[in-house]
């Protein structure tokens, strides 16, 4: 177990110094804006490095169980712990006891004391063969998916109120979208068509909601892109701009202002079109893709943010409105009139919807369901709070 332990305390070492030495440079910038100089923020491939990094040393869980603390507890299967990532244990047999332990030879003693446990083991414990790693995160969502999932996903359709969450940390984010995926994180073969609204400084420069897309075919590693960054989605109309800048936006207690976006395979090209609102802006062609030149196999729409905790502090960024769920129309984000296109390539509304969120103290996330919404949810959050820290 000394090598796990060592390669997890360099694994956290390491992307401490990639903290430390972004967010370090971030608070000396500040401390030289209150004279007049211009303030630095991580850069977007500084943040794409870290979050790379994340994704090599989060392995996948047979099982996550969420701490009291806000930990999230990963059980990795016992081979695939970070450990063994490293180039001298390519080979290494796990000596799961020690061959012997030294004998005690000191004399009789009596300490007064009482047991300290971990608050995570009171509300799980991870399966044989497995070891409990906890989840290194700078991402937070509040999300939904279909209860029951029949066959392969050809499409989905949602309609999303647009609001401009207040972003503390210039290279944090915050997005309402819709997810399409097939392949999976193990194997680094992740494909994901992914749409929505987003306020992201560090990308855009400013604090305004803009229009996004977003594709990879290998888990975020090396393919795809935000937008138009890099070779891939086709656009075929000239009325919308992707990245652009989406106005009017919701007001608190006041009008709600909306879009609907639509991604759906092409049966004949295979090519996955986007539709906002009336409109038909392109397509990711299918030769992008491994698993989603075929079909989906997962859908998932919902908020997430990026929290990049300075000095440990979660920050305030929101995630929707800023406010949670349980406010209510006019007050909180939205999704609604959720549907999925099936294999007979028809569009049909969800029957009902699993949600759940990462931090529920920071965000969280409410279904709904009428006649006229058909099946929806409320989600967001303010970010730090008194129980959010």
């Amino acid at each position: 177990m000394s090598s796990f332990l060592n390669s997890v305390q360099c694994s956290l070492f390491v992307i401490q110094l990639l903290l430390v030495t972004i967010y370090g440079n971030m608070h000396v910038s500040a401390s030289k804006n209150l004279a007049g100089n211009k303030q630095t923020m991580p850069t977007a491939l500084e943040m794409k490095e870290i979050k790379q990094y994340l994704g090599k040393i989060n392995k996948p869980a047979v099982k996550s169980i969420k701490s009291p603390d806000g930990d999230i507890i990963d059980c990795v299967r016992i081979h695939l712990q970070p450990a063994l990532d490293h180039p001298l244990l390519k080979n290494h047999n796990i000596q799961m006891v020690p061959s012997m332990i030294p004998t005690y030879r000191g004399g009789n003693y009596t300490i007064n004391t009482q047991s300290v446990r971990q608050g995570w083991s009171d509300v799980g414990s991870c399966p044989s063969g497995t070891v409990a790693i906890r989840r290194i995160k700078i991402e937070e969502y509040a999300i939904a998916h279909p209860n029951t999932q029949n066959g392969p996903i050809y499409g989905t359709r949602a309609t999303f109120n647009v609001w401009d969450p207040d972003v503390e940390v210039g290279n944090e984010f915050s997005l309402s979208q819709l997810w399409m995926s097939a392949g999976s994180y193990e194997n680094s073969d992740l494909n994901t068509i992914e749409a929505g609204w987003q306020v992201y400084p560090g990308s855009y420069g400013d604090k305004s909601t803009r229009l996004f897309i977003y594709w990879t075919a290998d888990s975020y590693k090396n393919t795809g892109c935000y937008n138009l960054h890099c070779p891939g989605f086709v656009q075929t109309n000239n009325n919308i701009v992707i990245g652009g800048v989406l106005s009017p936006v919701s007001k608190y207690g006041g009008s709600q202002h909306e879009i609907t976006l639509f991604i759906w395979k092409d049966q004949s090209s295979g090519n996955w079109w986007l539709k906002y609102g009336e409109t038909i802006v392109g397509y990711w062609p299918s030769e992008l893709f491994t698993h989603l030149s075929s079909h989906a196999t997962s859908v998932e729409w919902g908020g997430e943010i990026v929290n990049t905790s300075p000095n440990g502090v979660h920050t305030s960024t929101n995630m929707g409105s800023g406010n949670f769920a349980e406010e209510g129309y006019e007050k909180a984000s939205y999704i609604r009139n959720l549907m999925i296109v099936d294999s007979s390539n028809s569009l049909s509304p969800l029957q009902s919807i699993i949600s759940s969120a990462t931090n529920p103290n920071c965000y969280d996330v409410q279904n709904y369901q009428d006649a006229n919404w058909g099946v929806s949810f409320f989600y967001g959050g303010p970010g730090k709070n008194s129980l959010c820290t």
